[in-house]
């Protein structure tokens, strides 16, 4: 079954909508059944994988939403990046890190772990919109959890969290670059 019209239709929802959009979203929008967007946006995925095309289907946050290209990104990043996508200092990345690999965490046990302060830190990430408050811990003086936020996914391209990669796996690589 040709689904070129169908194809074209969730191309342009996902270029006019600036958020991913679940399957239900697309389902409503579109006014198509939900085997026929599936099918869709598979042939949407194999369509834009061809390299004439400078936009890819991305899935971020249980989500679809069309994006540049990583290897076309770095080039047009200077003159189109947003200040949500300015580079994390060194101190911001270490504190995110612990919050997705640890969510959820309390500043506290941010602080153990990175052995300096976190306010700082944890301010400019909230305000970046990359971790949110979760709740609270059920301890002495009820500590506020942190936890990370569909912007987090969105910045580093991740369906979710679970697309985090293990820690084991970033240990090996470490290892084997800074072998001589």
């Amino acid at each position: 079954m040709r689904l070129d019209r169908e194809i074209a239709l969730l191309e342009t929802i996902l270029f006019l909508e600036p958020e991913p959009q679940d399957l239900n979203n697309l389902v409503r929008i579109s006014g198509l059944g939900k085997d026929v967007v599936e099918a869709a946006l598979r042939g949407l995925e194999e369509a834009l994988a061809s390299p004439e095309h400078g936009l890819e289907l991305v899935r971020i946050g249980g989500g679809w939403t069309l994006a540049p290209k990583r290897e076309l990104w770095e080039g047009l990043r200077e003159h189109y990046g947003r200040k949500k996508e300015s580079k994390l200092s060194k101190a911001a990345l270490e504190t995110l890190s612990i919050i997705a690999y640890s969510q959820p965490v309390t500043r506290a046990e941010i602080e153990a772990l990175r052995g300096v302060g976190a306010d700082t830190m944890i301010h400019f990430l909230m305000e970046k919109e990359l971790i949110k408050e979760v709740g609270k811990k059920d301890a002495p003086g009820r500590p506020i959890q942190y936890g990370t936020t569909k912007e987090f996914l969105k910045y580093f391209r991740l369906e979710s969290i679970a697309d985090l990669p293990r820690l084991d796996e970033l240990d090996r690589e470490r290892f084997e670059r800074e072998e001589p």
